[in-house]
């Protein structure tokens, strides 16, 4: 029997965990890229401040990848406990890439831990730099596995049902379904995108309290065209992903889009307000919703009139939707201005006012991977399994959730604040100007 209050406790818990994971496990995958590609441009150029880049970001990455570890841990036990019936069924077909993403995490970590503590025993920093690759591979690869279970949660395949018994259980098969090219893609572009930006937004806030280190000048610089190519990428895929939803999940993409009648030249909507199935206020793109969807102004777009009300995604992710799209759009213009004008000389790129801007991209930047992600998840709903299983029928009957969302949400609250806490503190008590004068007087020392 089907608990409703169990069921909406459930889907809270499981929404804050990951709300809040999904920070620290974007960092912890686009971090790796930025602190390899620092230590890179160092090593090439033969230029301290990339190599104290790459320092001073490993530092800090290991506190996120702390509170990683402990939200990841949080997820995995919230998945056995809350949803008992999903993982009975979707754990015989999907188990593989849960065990590849952890033994992806080990990977990663003992090559951070060699990393981190043999800064000043190798004379060849090239083979120093080397170890960063296993441990870059090993964040990306971690969120390849575990977007490959969410992306079988949106297109289940590799398996047959036959009398309610799974049969026929092929997990290479159920790994490489519809779904994960684009998934897999787009949170990997967009992890990196994301911390390229927070990286950013951090040293455009450092200028603007005043350092003007070229330190901090060549980070902005690099960060930002490494968060405008990503950028470029994530609008790329985020096509496709369109064109994804509009074949296997279309009523996902007119719940989205508001999209009510099936109809040919789909025009896309931006904003506005919903008012009993009529859209007012709206900024309408003629034909775009069809180009989005089949790469043709003329072709029909599937609309909600075509699906039973009980099947279709609750219509508030369309506000999701813009949230991610306008942030997108905000801060590829913003990274394009700002390496064009660096090209181009431009006065105002540093002036107060633009550094602001840079500065507000990053927590902007996390707004949008939240959108994206509960754009991703609330727009599968009713289903926990597309097709197969709806997501009150995975749900525990225990009655004790709500407890248990007030325990954890207390201890991501403790988590929050230490790790800002310590982040800060590590920072701020050791700046570039101490961190590089030190090194000078370490250097003169061993001479």
């Amino acid at each position: 029997m089907i608990n409703e209050s169990s069921v909406f406790w459930s889907r809270m818990l499981t929404e804050l965990t990951l709300s809040f994971h999904i920070i620290y496990a974007t960092i912890g995958v686009g971090i790796p890229l930025m602190i390899m590609i620092a230590q890179y441009v160092g090593y090439k150029k033969k230029d301290e401040h990339y190599i104290l880049l790459a320092r001073r970001w490993a530092r800090g990455f290991v506190i996120t990848v702390a509170v990683g570890v402990v939200t990841g841990t949080a997820i995995g036990l919230q998945l056995s406990l809350l949803w008992p019936n999903f993982m009975e069924l979707a754990g015989q077909v999907i188990a593989l890439p849960l065990f590849m993403e952890t033994f992806a995490f080990f990977f990663e970590a003992i090559f951070l831990g060699i990393y981190l503590y043999t800064w000043d025993r190798f004379k060849n920093h090239k083979r120093h730099m080397l170890l960063l690759v296993p441990v870059a591979i090993g964040a990306s690869m971690s969120a390849v596995f575990i977007t490959i279970v969410n992306a079988f949660m949106n297109a289940p395949q590799g398996f047959d049902v036959i009398n309610g018994e799974l049969v026929n259980i092929q997990p290479i098969l159920a790994m490489f379904n519809p779904a994960m090219p684009t998934k897999v893609a787009h949170v990997l572009v967009t992890a990196y995108m994301t911390s390229a930006f927070v990286l950013a937004s951090i040293a455009a806030f450092n200028l603007l309290k005043g350092s003007n280190h070229i330190y901090h000048k060549k980070a902005l610089f690099m960060l930002m065209k490494l968060g405008l190519i990503f950028a470029i990428a994530a609008a790329v895929i985020g096509d496709f992903s369109g064109k994804y939803l509009a074949e296997y999940q279309p009523e996902k993409l007119a719940a989205a889009e508001w999209h009510f009648e099936t109809e040919d030249g789909a025009s896309l909507i931006l904003f506005g307000v919903l008012d009993d199935e009529e859209v007012k206020y709206a900024i309408e793109i003629p034909y775009a919703l069809s180009i989005l969807a089949h790469n043709n102004p003329a072709a029909e777009v599937i609309g909600l009139d075509q699906y039973a009300v009980e099947n279709v995604p609750p219509l508030y992710i369309h506000y999701l939707f813009d949230i991610m799209v306008m942030i997108g759009m905000f801060m590829f213009a913003l990274a394009g201005i700002f390496v064009l004008g660096k090209w181009r000389n431009w006065k105002f790129i540093s002036s107060k006012w633009f550094k602001w801007g840079i500065v507000a991209g990053g927590p902007l930047s996390i707004i949008a991977i939240e959108a994206g992600w509960w754009l991703a998840e609330v727009g599968r709903q009713p289903w926990i399994l597309y097709g197969y299983m709806r997501t009150e029928e995975g749900a525990t009957a225990s009655s004790h959730v709500d407890v248990m969302l007030l325990f954890f949400a207390g201890v991501y609250i403790i988590l929050a604040i230490g790790s800002i806490v310590v982040l800060i503190r590590m920072f701020k008590r050791n700046p570039i100007e101490r961190e590089i004068e030190d090194r000078h007087l370490q250097d003169g020392e061993h001479v």
